[in-house]
């Protein structure tokens, strides 16, 4: 445990995932507080509260208790915070504190905030995180401007201005949680609220080098698309093909079911809405119980692949998923090189793209078997589409996603647990939270001769 512990100072994700773990355990504690849960409601559990905390600092939205009924204004409060602090990065927060009282950022909190937020080395510390904090501030600002003018007068102004707020914060940080226990399905015609939300999300899950790279060239405004980086475009094409790929095959496949009831505009609208908040956010106009099997399976895709790196979502990220793409594509067609837009990707980041879906479906592979075994037995196993649905549950955790089937609640404590420990691993990311495990040293690797194995 020293050897752990001594070595946080020289490991950056080790001191990102301890700062995570302080947070929810401290948020976790908080919400088993009698001050924290509504009058005469049941008393909040150890495991419930932890499970609450770490689906709001891991940005997931997996609830296994009423956000409205259960938790009171303290309570929404103290998950409004973890969200706020989990979609900026703890790490990113204490630097621009230490910055604000006139001290100097460690070597350690430059690499943890270098990496969270995709800076590279040599960049004012200082002015990119005052200038993230800037665009949070500014983008849940107008969510919460805009949703207010949306829904003024359907309750007192005090309501409608703190769910403003929350379901803002809660967008723009791809978290999921809303204040009402059937989400966002009782709006799912109403338009203005629907475009709202999916903006806050899209903005939030495209990664803050996209945005401050998108906001350079549009004021210099010159030869907009040649000049920005390739990750910018990456995300660009990649959000928009996933985007009409999640609406189109939510069309294809629910036209006739669950939206069979909806009118035209109704169904268009929540075919956007499912295809962007699938993605990481977590919010719904349908109930996902209901969908077909096709639609969830391709759900689990989206929910897969996620939003961008360095923003508020997760996944295997979107530019992982690109890299692979053009990759294979490249490959195909028998090029040595991965070229995109006359630029070349480096090896180095294709096979870390491999290494990285190769690592997430392991761990997602292990979860799911995980959850198999420790709900075996139990009610749930009765269910027609028990496996689906844990598949389901499992990815949209570890994709901090946080759709479900319904199942969530019905979990056992251990089943919490193994969702708990996929949210957390999925907001850090596996491949930081491999390296966090790893050892301080590497050890040697020898050259021996080559020789390829057959492949395909």
């Amino acid at each position: 445990m020293m050897q752990f512990t001594g070595s946080l100072v020289s490991y950056p994700a080790r001191v990102s995932s301890a700062a995570y773990v302080i947070v929810i355990l401290l948020g976790g504690l908080t919400l088993t507080l009698p001050a924290a849960r509504m009058p005469n409601r049941p008393q909040v559990s150890l495991v419930d509260g932890i499970f609450t905390a770490t689906s709001a600092c891991c940005v997931t939205g997996l609830t296994v208790r009423s956000t409205v009924n259960d938790f009171s204004p303290l309570g929404q409060g103290v998950i409004l915070l973890l969200i706020q602090l989990g979609g900026l990065g703890i790490m990113t927060i204490t630097t621009l504190v230490s910055f604000h009282l006139g001290g100097q950022a460690t070597l350690r909190q430059r690499a943890v905030v270098s990496e969270t937020l995709g800076i590279k080395s040599g960049r004012d510390l200082r002015w990119v995180t005052v200038a993230v904090l800037l665009t949070v501030i500014v983008a849940e600002l107008i969510g919460v401007v805009l949703l207010c003018v949306a829904t003024w007068g359907s309750d007192s102004p005090g309501n409608v201005i703190w769910k403003a707020c929350f379901h803002s914060v809660s967008a723009f940080c791809n978290a999921g949680f809303a204040l009402d226990d059937a989400n966002f399905m009782p709006l799912a015609g109403n338009a203005s609220i629907n475009l709202v939300i999916c903006s806050l999300i899209i903005v939030g899950g495209l990664g803050f080098p996209v945005i401050f790279d998108i906001f350079s060239r549009l004021r210099r405004g010159d030869e907009f698309w040649t000049r920005l980086h390739t990750q910018s475009k990456m995300m660009l094409i990649g959000t928009a093909l996933l985007l009409a790929f999640g609406a189109v095959t939510f069309w294809v496949f629910e036209w006739n079911e669950s939206l069979v009831q909806e009118p035209l505009p109704t169904r268009l609208l929540m075919g956007l809405f499912h295809s962007t908040t699938c993605r990481t956010a977590g919010f719904n106009t349908v109930d996902y119980s209901g969908l077909s099997s096709a639609t969830l399976f391709l759900a689990i895709i989206l929910m897969a692949i996620g939003a961008g790196p360095c923003s508020t979502g997760g996944g295997l990220k979107v530019s992982t998923f690109m890299t692979l793409g053009i990759s294979s594509w490249s490959s195909f067609r028998g090029l040595r090189r991965t070229n995109f837009f006359k630029r070349t990707i480096p090896e180095t980041a294709v096979e870390r793209a491999t290494a990285t879906a190769l690592l997430f479906i392991a761990v997602a592979i292990a979860a799911i078997v995980g959850l198999l075994a420790v709900e075996h037995g139990g009610p749930m196993e009765s269910r027609p589409r028990w496996f689906l649905e844990v598949f389901f549950e499992c990815v949209s955790a570890l994709g901090t996603v946080g759709l479900s089937t319904g199942i969530t609640a019905t979990l056992s404590d251990p089943g919490k647990m193994v969702l708990v420990f996929l949210m957390l691993l999925g907001r850090l990311g596996p491949i930081t939270a491999a390296v966090a495990l790893s050892r301080e040293r590497r050890p040697y690797q020898p050259a021996y001769p080559e020789e390829e194995p057959i492949i395909g």
